[in-house]
């Protein structure tokens, strides 16, 4: 079919007007397509521009931006002034049906693209954790982003830009912002009783890039790392993705059951000491000490998340397992996420001297840098102090959040549920005797209500418990009393149809 044909015979054609495309563009895209589905074959002569121009009710310079373009990038040829043709861009048949003859060969084509995925892919895709909702009741981890101060941040972005130079514009030093990392170490060191110099730190794009550094610069595939069950969803998924072999230790009130018999020894250990996620348990000193012996013993590093150490509520805040390390085997993850707002993406390791190089060629190598005006802010904001009274403030309004909720679960669900880990963090974590935590989600959700169930935290069948794990930093004072009134709905709902 000629191609003036064949465009006429396109709708749009008749009446050329698609908004938001030109229509330049349009005759370049519909002529490749015409040629990559073999409509147009290897040496067909295209219409003279002004010929097709007429034809089409368009004007000569539409068609020829069109044939220019598609001379440029391949689709056609020119020869002298004979014309615009069509180019042989088609593969050798032949070749083609030789490759394919190798690949049943070597590679049977496969069923569907699932099957095409690896199969580290397809265990990741089947343990998927993150949820698409990632704001309202009661979505866990997620901060209260209103409460933010965006005056103070905006200042300091603008003060920032206003002086920036090419280093500031550019991936920068390996290890991060130097200044940000000052103004951790100094913060670090007062708040959390880290022992580490700036040199030390290493700045991420996120936790999970932080502890997927750690999988891969720190085990190789089938090492054994020690997680704790429950755990968190994203840690269980970086470490199958790095092919590494997970035993799952139990959680009690003290933290993570260490083993005491002899079995593989770990290369990693996982733990979130300060506050365990999900159960909410705050590892005792005991534990961190028969912990950190063990990981001396077999030679193991622990990775210590501190996510959300922050806030406390009774007490002071405990210091970090990594400040009490006496052989230094322990690193240091901490995130900005829930203190300031998640799509900060920003955070950092505390590595031992001696892995200061390692880590910090790997993180350049594998991710590069970056974000140096906004590591730069930081720097600022944690330096003149706006961070500690931002961490201040939300510590009182989380607070009284935490308050708010357990009164309400307790008014509305007394009878139905157990209440763990109201001391520290952005979240509580309710055990439901009676309700399947899996069906009370699902019904949750059609309310308009996250509610993740806590058995879907565990590896181990025998050690799995049944609850649901409910975030409140970023559900208002106002909306946590209508929320908990819907959770109940749920559970009556399933309650009454099992």
């Amino acid at each position: 079919m000629p191609l003036t044909d064949w465009l006429l015979a396109r709708s749009h054609w008749s009446t050329p007007v698609r908004s938001g495309v030109p229509l330049n563009r349009q005759l370049f895209d519909d002529i490749r397509d015409a040629i990559l589905a073999g409509h147009l074959t290897g040496g067909t002569r295209l219409p003279p521009t002004r010929e097709l121009a007429r034809d089409l009710g368009i004007a000569r310079n539409t068609v020829l931006y069109a044939y220019e373009r598609l001379t440029d990038e391949g689709y056609t040829q020119t020869h002298g002034g004979s014309g615009t043709y069509v180019g042989y861009t088609a593969p050798d048949p032949a070749l083609v049906a030789s490759m394919v003859n190798v690949g049943q060969l070597g590679h049977p084509m496969l069923a569907n693209d699932q099957a095409r995925l690896s199969q580290r892919a397809r265990e990741l895709l089947a343990n998927v954790g993150a949820s698409d909702l990632q704001a309202g009741a009661f979505v866990p981890g997620i901060p209260d982003v209103g409460q933010f101060p965006r005056s103070v941040w905006q200042r300091l972005i603008t003060k920032v830009w206003k002086t920036a130079n090419a280093e500031q514009l550019g991936y920068g030093s390996r290890h991060g912002h130097p200044p940000l990392k000052r103004a951790l170490a100094e913060y670090l060191t007062l708040a959390r009783g880290v022992d580490c110099s700036p040199e030390q730190i290493i700045v991420t794009q996120g936790s999970h890039q932080a502890i997927d550094l750690c999988a891969r610069l720190l085990a190789d595939p089938g090492d054994q790392v020690w997680v704790e069950d429950p755990c968190y969803w994203g840690a269980r998924s970086i470490f199958r993705a790095a092919g590494l072999k997970m035993d799952s230790l139990p959680v009690d009130q003290h933290g993570i059951q260490l083993p005491t018999s002899a079995g593989e020894p770990p290369r990693l250990i996982f733990v979130t000491p300060s506050h365990q996620y999900p159960s909410g348990v705050v590892m005792s000193l005991p534990r961190r000490r028969l912990l950190t012996e063990l990981a001396q013993r077999h030679r193991a590093w622990i990775i210590e998340d501190d996510y959300d150490s922050e806030f406390r509520y009774q007490g002071v805040p405990l210091p970090s397992l990594q400040g009490l390390d006496p052989h230094h085997n322990t690193i240091y993850v901490g995130s900005f996420s829930k203190v300031l707002y998640p799509g900060l993406r920003l955070a950092f390791l505390i590595v031992p001297p001696e892995l200061v190089d390692a880590f910090s060629v790997a993180q350049s190598e594998l991710h590069r840098g970056g974000q140096l005006s906004v590591q730069a802010a930081l720097a600022e904001f944690i330096a003149d102090g706006h961070y500690a009274a931002h961490v201040r403030k939300m510590r009182k309004i989380y607070g009284e959040r935490q308050v708010l909720l357990t009164k309400e679960l307790q008014q509305q669900l007394g009878e139905e549920i157990d209440i763990v880990g109201t001391d520290t963090g952005l979240h509580l974590t309710v055990k439901l005797r009676q309700a399947n935590d899996h069906l009370v989600s699902r019904c949750a959700l059609a309310h308009g209500i996250v509610a993740r169930p806590l058995s879907s935290y565990f590896a181990c069948q025998q050690n799995t418990q049944n609850g649901l794990v409910l975030g409140y930093g970023g559900v208002s004072n106002e909306e946590i009393a209508p929320s908990v009134g819907k959770l109940a709905h749920a559970i009556q709902l399933v309650r009454s149809s099992s």
